[in-house]
């Protein structure tokens, strides 16, 4: 025994957890001191979202461009591996929290990352730009630094679907219009820009900013880390997953695969052959 008095263990228990999020006492909920009954029918999920992560709420303003980011990311089709693995979970007779927890768990650097790894090029940038006040100078000496550590792919621009990412344009408009506001001062939204230009000299046809890309530039305007960036993407895309685990649930089929059993897939091995009678030790013919 270590002698303390059970008061001295009760107040330890009780500070063993701390948090700035919320306090529950019996009959009381506070969301980072705001009670809920105060924020239901006043305060909408994208404004709780922010001030969870955030600490407090945000501008209209600032609300309609992070929920314009959220809506852009919510699905890409069933091509998705995400939400593939979603709707063949969902034919495995799993419930919906496994279906979803089953493609969440995808979400890493290659499927989930690039807008977070996209935050973190344009950081990089503003650091530089802070130093040199010249954002294509910056744009330059950051790549250059990537080039020289042999990273070869800048996350966020280009797209193996699209030519052109149909939710770019919209949301760069959005991006603009929030700056000419004073919503956001725009300075991301140059480096997203100085980054398409940078990558994009000397080749024939440009490399557009994708959804990573862009979403990457309306979060960082609005100071989230890119840890947040990942997190609010899988938000996001979360929608998309429950939505077609769901639509999967409706229109029943079992245990299917990534593609139809007539198509099958190419075998790539050693030719059917016939194993050996007489093998030594180790396993191999004699």
């Amino acid at each position: 025994m270590s002698g303390e008095s059970a008061e001295d263990l009760v107040a330890q228990a009780r500070q063993w957890w701390s948090t700035d999020i919320i306090d529950v006492q019996p009959g009381e909920i506070a969301l980072r001191g705001y009670p809920i009954q105060e924020l239901l029918g006043r305060v909408g999920f994208v404004e709780t979202i922010w001030l969870m992560l955030r600490g407090e709420l945000p501008s209209p303003a600032e609300a309609a461009l992070f929920e314009a980011a959220l809506v852009a990311s919510v699905d890409h089709g069933p091509q998705a591996p995400s939400i593939a693995i979603a709707r063949m979970a969902t034919t495995c007779g799993v419930p919906v929290n496994a279906a979803m927890a089953s493609a969440i768990n995808v979400l890493g650097d290659v499927h989930g990352g690039p807008g977070q790894q996209c935050m973190e090029v344009y950081l990089a940038i503003d650091e530089e730009l802070q130093r040199t006040g010249d954002v294509e100078q910056a744009t330059r000496l950051v790549l250059q630094r990537q080039r020289e550590a042999g990273v070869t792919y800048v996350p966020g621009f280009g797209h193996r679907f699209h030519p052109l990412d149909p939710r770019t344009p919209r949301l760069l408009s959005l991006v603009d219009a929030a700056a000419a506001d004073g919503v956001i001062d725009g300075r991301f939204a140059a480096i997203g820009r100085a980054v398409e230009d940078a990558i994009s000299a000397g080749r024939p046809r440009r490399i557009p900013m994708n959804v990573d890309g862009v979403t990457a530039v309306i979060y960082c305007e609005l100071r989230f880390t890119p840890e947040l960036g990942r997190g609010v993407f899988i938000l996001a895309r979360s929608v998309g997953i429950l939505a077609h685990a769901a639509e999967q649930m409706t229109q029943g089929g079992r245990i299917k695969g990534p593609l139809p059993k007539s198509i099958g897939y190419t075998y790539t091995g050693p030719a059917h052959r016939s194993v050996p009678l007489d093998l030594d030790e180790r396993g191999t013919p004699r």
